[in-house]
Protein backbone atom coordinates (compact mmCIF):
# COMPACT_ATOMS: atom_id res chain seq x y z
CA UNK A 1 0.00 0.00 0.00
CA UNK A 2 0.98 3.43 -1.40
CA UNK A 3 1.53 5.89 1.94
CA UNK A 4 0.46 9.35 1.30
CA UNK A 5 3.55 12.52 1.15
CA UNK A 6 3.68 12.68 5.39
CA UNK A 7 4.47 9.00 5.89
CA UNK A 8 6.79 9.36 2.53
CA UNK A 9 8.56 11.91 3.93
CA UNK A 10 9.48 10.99 7.75
CA UNK A 11 10.25 7.53 6.46
CA UNK A 12 12.59 8.77 4.13
CA UNK A 13 14.09 11.22 6.43
CA UNK A 14 15.03 8.56 9.28
CA UNK A 15 16.70 6.73 6.59
CA UNK A 16 19.32 9.80 5.66
CA UNK A 17 19.97 10.72 8.68
CA UNK A 18 23.10 8.53 8.92
CA UNK A 19 24.22 10.04 5.14
CA UNK A 20 23.32 13.83 5.62
CA UNK A 21 23.01 17.13 7.79
CA UNK A 22 19.87 18.03 6.09
CA UNK A 23 18.13 14.71 5.86
CA UNK A 24 14.61 16.19 5.84
CA UNK A 25 15.88 18.56 3.62
CA UNK A 26 17.09 16.48 1.15
CA UNK A 27 13.95 14.08 1.32
CA UNK A 28 11.63 16.77 0.79
CA UNK A 29 13.61 17.67 -2.34
CA UNK A 30 13.70 14.01 -3.71
CA UNK A 31 9.55 13.78 -3.22
CA UNK A 32 9.77 16.80 -5.00
CA UNK A 33 11.92 15.62 -7.65
CA UNK A 34 9.54 12.22 -7.90
CA UNK A 35 6.34 14.35 -8.58
CA UNK A 36 7.54 17.14 -10.35
CA UNK A 37 5.55 19.44 -7.79
CA UNK A 38 7.26 22.22 -5.68
CA UNK A 39 8.17 22.11 -2.00
CA UNK A 40 5.15 24.07 -1.12
CA UNK A 41 2.74 21.28 -2.61
CA UNK A 42 4.30 18.74 0.04
CA UNK A 43 2.95 21.33 2.68
CA UNK A 44 -0.77 22.07 1.25
CA UNK A 45 -1.02 18.21 1.04
CA UNK A 46 0.42 16.34 3.56
CA UNK A 47 -2.39 13.90 3.23
CA UNK A 48 -1.94 13.22 -0.63
CA UNK A 49 -0.97 9.37 -2.20
CA UNK A 50 0.97 9.63 -4.96
CA UNK A 51 0.67 7.67 -8.04
CA UNK A 52 2.41 4.43 -7.90
CA UNK A 53 5.05 5.47 -10.53
CA UNK A 54 5.32 8.26 -8.92
CA UNK A 55 6.01 6.30 -5.21
CA UNK A 56 7.85 4.32 -7.19
CA UNK A 57 10.74 6.85 -8.73
CA UNK A 58 10.60 8.77 -4.56
CA UNK A 59 11.82 5.13 -3.88
CA UNK A 60 14.81 4.50 -6.40
CA UNK A 61 15.84 8.14 -5.68
CA UNK A 62 15.66 7.17 -1.79
CA UNK A 63 17.62 4.25 -2.08
CA UNK A 64 20.50 6.37 -3.87
CA UNK A 65 20.31 8.66 -1.33
CA UNK A 66 20.44 6.26 1.51
CA UNK A 67 23.59 4.89 -0.12
CA UNK A 68 25.09 8.12 0.02
CA UNK A 69 24.66 9.68 -3.76
CA UNK A 70 24.60 13.42 -3.54
CA UNK A 71 20.94 14.79 -3.69
CA UNK A 72 22.37 17.04 -6.79
CA UNK A 73 23.37 14.19 -8.91
CA UNK A 74 20.11 12.33 -8.46
CA UNK A 75 18.20 15.28 -9.20
CA UNK A 76 20.52 16.33 -12.11
CA UNK A 77 20.73 20.15 -10.70
CA UNK A 78 21.24 22.71 -7.92
CA UNK A 79 20.40 26.24 -7.17
CA UNK A 80 23.04 28.49 -6.79
CA UNK A 81 22.93 32.51 -6.14
CA UNK A 82 19.41 32.14 -7.50
CA UNK A 83 20.22 30.12 -10.28
CA UNK A 84 19.18 26.60 -11.25
CA UNK A 85 22.45 24.79 -12.47
CA UNK A 86 22.36 21.26 -13.90
CA UNK A 87 25.55 19.39 -12.30
CA UNK A 88 26.87 16.09 -13.07
CA UNK A 89 29.15 13.73 -11.91
CA UNK A 90 31.76 15.67 -13.81
CA UNK A 91 31.53 18.99 -12.03
CA UNK A 92 31.85 20.02 -8.25
CA UNK A 93 28.15 20.24 -7.35
CA UNK A 94 27.91 24.23 -5.96
CA UNK A 95 27.73 25.15 -2.45
CA UNK A 96 26.51 28.12 -0.41
CA UNK A 97 29.96 28.82 1.10
CA UNK A 98 31.12 29.77 -2.56
CA UNK A 99 28.71 32.46 -3.08
CA UNK A 100 30.86 34.29 -0.58
CA UNK A 101 33.43 34.27 -3.91
CA UNK A 102 30.60 35.81 -6.02
CA UNK A 103 29.34 38.08 -3.15
CA UNK A 104 33.31 39.46 -2.69
CA UNK A 105 33.56 39.91 -6.64
CA UNK A 106 30.79 42.22 -6.98
CA UNK A 107 31.92 44.16 -4.72
CA UNK A 108 35.19 44.57 -6.29
CA UNK A 109 33.84 44.56 -9.74
CA UNK A 110 32.71 47.98 -11.41
CA UNK A 111 29.02 48.06 -11.98
CA UNK A 112 29.64 49.34 -15.65
CA UNK A 113 31.62 46.32 -16.47
CA UNK A 114 34.73 45.24 -16.84
CA UNK A 115 36.51 41.85 -17.66
CA UNK A 116 36.76 39.19 -15.17
CA UNK A 117 38.14 35.45 -16.30
CA UNK A 118 36.81 32.00 -13.71
CA UNK A 119 39.22 29.86 -13.84
CA UNK A 120 38.08 25.88 -13.32
CA UNK A 121 34.84 27.01 -13.80
CA UNK A 122 33.47 23.36 -13.07
CA UNK A 123 29.46 23.46 -13.78
CA UNK A 124 30.04 27.45 -14.37
CA UNK A 125 28.10 28.60 -11.27
CA UNK A 126 30.54 31.36 -10.48
CA UNK A 127 30.85 32.30 -13.96
CA UNK A 128 27.32 32.57 -14.48
CA UNK A 129 26.00 34.39 -11.05
CA UNK A 130 28.55 37.07 -12.04
CA UNK A 131 27.81 37.35 -15.14
CA UNK A 132 23.64 37.47 -14.70
CA UNK A 133 24.51 40.53 -12.12
CA UNK A 134 26.96 42.20 -14.15
CA UNK A 135 25.53 42.11 -17.65
CA UNK A 136 27.97 44.73 -19.02
CA UNK A 137 31.14 42.38 -17.82
CA UNK A 138 32.73 40.15 -20.84
CA UNK A 139 33.77 36.64 -18.68
CA UNK A 140 35.98 33.94 -19.68
CA UNK A 141 35.55 31.09 -17.81
CA UNK A 142 38.33 28.05 -17.84
CA UNK A 143 38.61 24.51 -17.06
CA UNK A 144 40.53 21.60 -18.29
CA UNK A 145 37.80 19.16 -18.23
CA UNK A 146 35.67 18.46 -21.29
CA UNK A 147 33.22 17.04 -19.56
CA UNK A 148 33.03 20.27 -17.30
CA UNK A 149 32.86 22.67 -19.71
CA UNK A 150 30.11 21.10 -21.47
CA UNK A 151 27.95 21.05 -18.42
CA UNK A 152 28.70 25.21 -17.62
CA UNK A 153 27.76 25.55 -21.57
CA UNK A 154 24.61 24.27 -21.82
CA UNK A 155 23.66 26.27 -18.41
CA UNK A 156 24.56 29.37 -19.66
CA UNK A 157 22.94 28.58 -22.43
CA UNK A 158 19.94 27.63 -21.09
CA UNK A 159 20.11 30.87 -18.80
CA UNK A 160 20.54 32.73 -22.08
CA UNK A 161 23.79 34.57 -20.23
CA UNK A 162 25.64 35.09 -23.37
CA UNK A 163 28.41 37.49 -21.96
CA UNK A 164 30.57 34.16 -20.78
CA UNK A 165 32.96 32.95 -22.80
CA UNK A 166 34.43 29.18 -22.58
CA UNK A 167 37.97 27.48 -23.14
CA UNK A 168 39.51 24.47 -22.14
CA UNK A 169 42.99 24.69 -20.14
CA UNK A 170 44.55 24.53 -17.22
CA UNK A 171 44.32 27.61 -14.85
CA UNK A 172 45.63 30.81 -16.64
CA UNK A 173 46.64 28.70 -19.65
CA UNK A 174 43.68 29.69 -21.80
CA UNK A 175 43.50 33.19 -20.98
CA UNK A 176 46.62 33.92 -23.69
CA UNK A 177 48.32 37.44 -23.07
CA UNK A 178 44.88 38.64 -22.68
CA UNK A 179 44.71 41.14 -18.78
CA UNK A 180 41.07 41.19 -16.78
CA UNK A 181 40.07 43.75 -13.90
CA UNK A 182 39.69 40.74 -11.73
CA UNK A 183 40.41 36.88 -11.64
CA UNK A 184 38.50 34.55 -9.66
CA UNK A 185 38.59 30.80 -8.72
CA UNK A 186 37.18 27.92 -6.52
CA UNK A 187 40.12 25.64 -6.83
CA UNK A 188 40.95 22.17 -5.31
CA UNK A 189 41.80 22.82 -1.59
CA UNK A 190 41.19 19.89 0.48
CA UNK A 191 44.74 18.18 1.73
CA UNK A 192 45.50 14.77 -0.34
CA UNK A 193 44.77 12.65 3.13
CA UNK A 194 41.99 14.79 4.50
CA UNK A 195 39.80 11.37 5.58
CA UNK A 196 36.43 13.86 4.53
CA UNK A 197 37.21 12.63 0.57
CA UNK A 198 35.87 9.11 1.28
CA UNK A 199 32.48 10.36 3.04
CA UNK A 200 29.35 11.74 1.82
CA UNK A 201 28.82 14.30 -0.84
CA UNK A 202 32.42 14.13 -1.56
CA UNK A 203 33.38 10.77 -2.61
CA UNK A 204 30.76 11.47 -6.26
CA UNK A 205 32.76 14.16 -6.73
CA UNK A 206 35.27 14.57 -9.59
CA UNK A 207 38.92 14.33 -6.92
CA UNK A 208 40.64 16.47 -8.81
CA UNK A 209 38.78 19.16 -8.07
CA UNK A 210 38.65 18.76 -3.92
CA UNK A 211 41.87 17.33 -3.16
CA UNK A 212 45.33 19.23 -4.15
CA UNK A 213 48.77 18.73 -2.42
CA UNK A 214 50.02 17.73 1.18
CA UNK A 215 48.53 21.18 2.67
CA UNK A 216 45.56 21.75 0.31
CA UNK A 217 47.66 24.41 -1.09
CA UNK A 218 49.23 23.12 -4.89
CA UNK A 219 46.70 24.63 -6.90
CA UNK A 220 46.28 27.96 -5.15
CA UNK A 221 50.07 28.37 -4.83
CA UNK A 222 49.50 27.50 -9.23
CA UNK A 223 47.15 30.70 -9.48
CA UNK A 224 48.81 32.91 -7.29
CA UNK A 225 51.95 32.31 -9.44
CA UNK A 226 49.78 32.67 -12.96
CA UNK A 227 47.78 35.13 -12.35
CA UNK A 228 49.42 38.06 -12.08
CA UNK A 229 50.44 38.15 -16.31
CA UNK A 230 46.57 38.17 -16.10
CA UNK A 231 45.74 40.89 -14.20
CA UNK A 232 45.38 44.62 -15.22
CA UNK A 233 47.57 47.15 -12.90
CA UNK A 234 45.33 47.19 -9.93
CA UNK A 235 43.60 44.06 -10.37
CA UNK A 236 42.52 41.68 -8.00
CA UNK A 237 42.92 37.99 -7.36
CA UNK A 238 40.41 36.35 -5.47
CA UNK A 239 40.51 32.66 -4.14
CA UNK A 240 38.23 30.27 -2.61
CA UNK A 241 39.80 28.48 0.09
CA UNK A 242 39.35 25.92 3.46
CA UNK A 243 37.58 27.60 6.72
CA UNK A 244 41.44 27.13 8.21
CA UNK A 245 43.63 28.41 5.01
CA UNK A 246 43.10 32.16 4.89
CA UNK A 247 46.72 33.17 6.76
CA UNK A 248 48.25 30.53 4.53
CA UNK A 249 46.31 31.96 1.31
CA UNK A 250 47.18 35.74 2.23
CA UNK A 251 51.03 34.93 2.93
CA UNK A 252 50.93 33.07 -1.07
CA UNK A 253 49.31 36.27 -2.24
CA UNK A 254 51.89 38.56 -0.38
CA UNK A 255 54.69 36.57 -1.94
CA UNK A 256 53.09 37.27 -5.21
CA UNK A 257 53.18 40.43 -5.15
CA UNK A 258 49.77 41.31 -4.31
CA UNK A 259 48.86 44.38 -1.51
CA UNK A 260 45.78 45.37 0.25
CA UNK A 261 45.36 41.67 1.32
CA UNK A 262 41.70 41.01 2.63
CA UNK A 263 39.82 37.76 3.35
CA UNK A 264 36.33 36.84 3.72
CA UNK A 265 33.49 35.16 6.00
CA UNK A 266 30.96 32.48 4.72
CA UNK A 267 27.78 32.49 6.14
CA UNK A 268 29.23 30.56 9.23
CA UNK A 269 31.99 33.06 9.95
CA UNK A 270 34.82 31.10 8.87
CA UNK A 271 37.20 32.90 6.04
CA UNK A 272 36.42 31.48 3.28
CA UNK A 273 37.60 33.89 0.66
CA UNK A 274 40.79 36.27 0.36
CA UNK A 275 42.20 37.93 -2.12
CA UNK A 276 44.58 40.45 -2.96
CA UNK A 277 45.30 43.50 -5.15
CA UNK A 278 47.99 43.61 -7.67
CA UNK A 279 50.15 47.28 -7.27
CA UNK A 280 52.89 46.02 -9.52
CA UNK A 281 53.17 45.88 -13.45
CA UNK A 282 54.07 43.28 -15.18
CA UNK A 283 54.88 41.43 -18.26
CA UNK A 284 53.93 38.81 -20.03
Amino acid sequence: MIQDIATLLKAASARFEAVSDSPRLDAEVLLCHALDKPRSFLHAWPEKVPEPEQAERFEALVTARAEGRPVAHLTGRREFWSLELAVTPATLIPRPDTETLVAAALELLPAEGGRLADLGTGSGAIALAIARERPACRVVATDRSPAALAVARDNAARLGLANVEFRQGDWCAPLNDERFALVVSNPPYIPAGDPHLARGDLRFEPPAALASGADGLDDIRRIAACAPRHLEPGGWLLLEHGYDQAAAVTALLGAQGFAELRSWPDLAGHLRVSGGRLVQKTTI
